[in-house]
């Protein structure tokens, strides 16, 4: 077993303007044990690059995630985000998603479809209407998932271009101060009470009632902790989804071949989106620390108790232990267990709404346009936590 106290290496390694993965996180896994690296702020870490220990982190309830409030937790930027339901530990972290799961439920998001394949079809003819050459992620990905998530939880349509702004700041990892943070998460706090006081007063069919009532009927939850919920829920509800279209579009672009395929073959596109979701390394890096609350051994490396972990889920989804090929991108690769999603308690709540989003987006658009092609120079997201390109001109 190593305990090895080598100078750490700053990290993240992957670069934002790119898709690849960074070879270091394969020389990593090459490496007996684990790697000590050094994020821009907070103590050193451990990282996890193979599969079979990401697994074991993310699922093993040794492992915190409400501890790194008592720390300095490893981080891009100097602000230390409120990561919410993300932060909690159960049993507080079970009660709050016990409240939003059954929105999130495979039978309940599948109502959805209709809708979301008739937006769809909808944007899809304004692009055709338009002309070449459009920008997919403005007209196309991110109108997709803002739309579903609002109309989940009730924000008016007038509202949805304020909350990009907000959302921007909350997953950026720029020098903007840890007061600048602070501001921007009031903001959309303020935004959001006043909204659940607007639907306290004048209730619709939607989820943000539902968890009003669970807050004012069943007191589960307190005041903050309702603003928190639909603050998280609608900021992950709609950007890693917004920005896996165009990832998606071009890892299907760089493999005409299976682009072919998935035109030929329609029927694959539920296996095309979960293997994209485990060849696309959507991270800069790999974020929310897990600490051990015990000595733990992962991986022939001691993580001592209080000492912070990350788990690399991009580099851990290209481990030839668990995935053949796992540099390949084949649409028709079966028993998919990647974790795109996460893993364990905190596995995405979200993930049979970004299925079935991710699905229907991909597959119309390619549907329509069967000559798809970039039409410009992609300008690519700098300083967020999730890369993909900000503008992506696509013609056809």
């Amino acid at each position: 077993m190593t305990t090895a106290d080598t100078a750490p290496l700053s990290y993240p390694f992957n670069i934002p303007e790119s898709l690849e993965l960074s070879e270091e996180y394969e020389q990593a896994r090459n490496l007996p044990g684990l790697l000590k690296v050094r994020m821009a702020y907070g103590e050193p870490a451990w990282l996890v690059t193979r599969y079979a220990e990401a697994r074991f982190v993310l699922g093993d309830q040794r492992f915190s995630r409400a501890e790194g409030a008592l720390h300095d937790e490893p981080r891009q930027s100097e602000g230390r985000r409120d990561s919410g339901i993300l932060g909690m530990d159960p049993p507080d972290h079970t009660r709050l998603r016990a409240l939003v799961a059954k929105a999130f439920t495979v039978r309940q998001v599948e109502r959805l479809r209709p809708q979301v394949k008739q937006l769809t079809q909808e944007l899809l003819d304004e692009l055709e209407a338009a002309g070449p050459p459009a920008d997919l992620v403005d007209r196309y990905a991110l109108p997709i998932p803002v739309a579903v998530i609002c109309r989940l939880l009730g924000v008016p349509t007038e509202d949805r271009p304020r909350f990009r702004v907000w959302s921007d700041a909350a997953l950026s990892t720029s020098s903007l101060t840890a007061a600048e943070f602070d501001a921007n998460l009031e903001e959309l706090r303020a935004y959001m009470s006043q909204l659940i006081e607007e639907h306290r007063r004048a209730p619709q069919d939607d989820l943000m009632t539902a968890l009003i009532d669970a807050r004012d009927v069943g007191d589960r939850l307190s005041e903050l902790e309702l603003v928190d919920l639909c603050v998280g829920i609608l900021v992950a509800g709609h950007e890693t989804t917004a920005t896996q279209i165009p990832n998606f579009v071009l890892a299907l672009l760089d493999h005409p071949g299976q682009l072919a395929l998935l035109r030929e073959r329609p029927e694959l596109i539920g296996s095309a989106v979960e293997e994209l979701l485990r060849f696309v390394p959507l991270g800069s890096g790999a974020g929310q620390p897990r600490y051990a609350t015990e000595d733990i051994d992962v991986g022939g490396t001691l993580v001592r108790a209080g000492t912070p972990v990350l788990v690399a889920v991009g580099a851990a989804n290209r481990d030839a232990l668990r995935f053949d090929s796992p540099g390949t991108l084949d649409i028709s690769r079966a028993g998919n267990q990647h974790l795109g999603f996460g893993h364990g308690v905190h596995h995405c709540l979200g993930a049979p709404l970004a299925r079935l989003e991710l699905q229907e987006a991909l597959g119309a658009l390619i549907t329509r346009f069967p000559t798809l092609r970039l039409a410009g120079d992609v300008e690519w997201k700098s300083q967020m936590l999730v890369r993909g390109p900000r503008v992506m001109p696509v013609g056809w």
